[in-house]
């Protein structure tokens, strides 16, 4: 018995030494095989979580990258097709060219880009209007341009012109086409003045139910704008009932470069004499007297209709306009060429000489391969480097803006409607 009660006795102390140590323990004890997390660190922000890596800032684009990306997108809008992105895309090139700083539109530089692109003055573009609407009738005489980028001109030569044949023709809706697809979209870009081209200003006329179609290019000769223009205008005989195209402001072509004709003989009077008085002199032999030669600086071309030029240096010989000079920026013919011309107007004695273009419209090559006295390549440049001249003067006016030279496009429109009743 003393035994038994041995064993009891120690074994109810056993119990109550675990239940002491359950009591005392109040720590909540993990899963077996599970690790405690470790207590987490209250520190000021938020905390990275862990095994991962701050990710680095965002670098800034330089001033050249801003400005390479304005490049590029004036790049991609300097081109000679439209396309479906085209609006857009202009709109794209204006917003990104607005954001830039002064100092970042300096360094805008790319294939065609530059600052004078968004940057350049030239003129208000609201003083032009680009006959765009609908609601034409049955009844339009289509304008066909070239076109320029340059507001001041575009009003005064292309508008000069098409204003002249709405107030000849006022029971005709006029409207205009451009041919340059590439000075559409500068307009459109930095004006928000949108012009048809020529396939546009087509799809219009036939939206609007024209039959009788009357276009009158302002183009100086058959050269190649004019002949891709005929090209379209075959795209359409099919769509409108009649189209009639009037003569380019030259006329007949010819065979060689003796050939003239009444419109290239109307041309030289008109512009020698308009010249001449706003040059302050009562005729072209008073500035011949003073030594003044007049130098008439065409485009040029590698078309056959190149004649064109010598046929109008031949048309002042026969009007006995022995200061008058004709040259073309892309030298073709050969003798049109800026070097030859000096050489010509040197040999012949004369010490002045005043440059104007032999062009519809004053536009790029007027102000830029005529007139920038800062390019040395430009024909003003070249003519004072040659050292064989005591002055040299630009006179940057279109032939649109003459007011004779208007009168002759109506004339040539008349004609082409005359054939409607034939």
């Amino acid at each position: 018995m003393k035994t038994m009660k041995s064993i009891l006795a120690l074994l109810l102390v056993c119990v109550m030494a675990l239940a002491l140590a359950a009591c005392g323990n109040t720590t909540k004890t993990d899963e077996p095989g599970k690790q405690e997390e470790p207590a987490k660190q209250e520190e000021p922000g938020k905390q990275e979580e862990p095994g991962k890596q701050e990710e680095p800032a965002t670098q800034e684009p330089t001033d050249q990258e801003k400005a390479d990306e304005v490049a590029a997108l004036i790049d991609a809008i300097y081109v000679q097709e439209r396309n479906d992105q085209t609006d857009e895309q202009c709109a794209a090139a204006k917003a990104a060219w607005d954001a830039l700083t002064d100092e970042q539109k300096e360094l805008v530089e790319g294939e065609n880009a530059d600052p004078d692109y968004f940057g350049r003055d030239t003129g208000d573009a609201s003083q032009d209007d680009p006959r765009n609407g609908d609601e034409i009738g049955e009844k339009e005489l289509l304008v066909v341009s070239f076109g320029t980028s340059f507001n001041d001109s575009r009003a005064q030569d292309i508008k000069g012109i098409e204003d002249a044949l709405q107030e000849a023709f006022p029971d005709w809706s006029v409207r205009r086409a451009f041919t340059a697809q590439i000075i559409i979209n500068h307009i459109q870009a930095r004006d928000g003045e949108k012009i048809d081209n020529v396939e546009q200003a087509l799809e219009r006329a036939v939206a609007n139910g024209v039959k009788t179609l009357v276009v009158q290019p302002t183009h100086l000769m058959h050269g190649a704008e004019y002949d891709e223009l005929m090209g379209v205008l075959a795209g359409y005989e099919d769509k409108i009932e009649t189209i009639v195209v009037a003569e380019p402001l030259l006329g007949e072509v010819g065979s060689d470069a003796t050939v003239i004709n009444a419109d290239k003989q109307a041309v030289a009077q008109y512009v020698v004499a308009t010249t001449v008085t706003e040059n302050g002199y009562e005729s072209l032999e008073a500035a011949e007297a003073d030594g003044v030669a007049y130098v008439f600086m065409g485009h040029g071309t590698s078309h056959n209709a190149k004649v064109t030029y010598s046929q109008m240096q031949t048309q002042m010989n026969e009007l006995g306009y022995k200061n008058v000079f004709i040259g073309t920026v892309e030298g073709e013919p050969e003798e049109t060429a800026c070097e030859n011309i000096i050489a010509a107007v040197a040999d012949a004695g004369y010490k002045s000489v005043v440059l104007r273009p032999l062009m519809v419209v004053a536009g790029d090559h007027a102000n830029n391969d005529m007139a920038d006295v800062e390019d040395p390549e430009s024909w003003i440049s070249m003519f004072h480097a040659s050292g064989k001249f005591d002055g040299v003067a630009a006179d940057i006016a279109g032939l649109g803006r003459i007011p004779e030279v208007q009168a002759l496009y109506v004339a040539h429109t008349q004609a082409a409607m005359d054939t409607l009743s034939k």
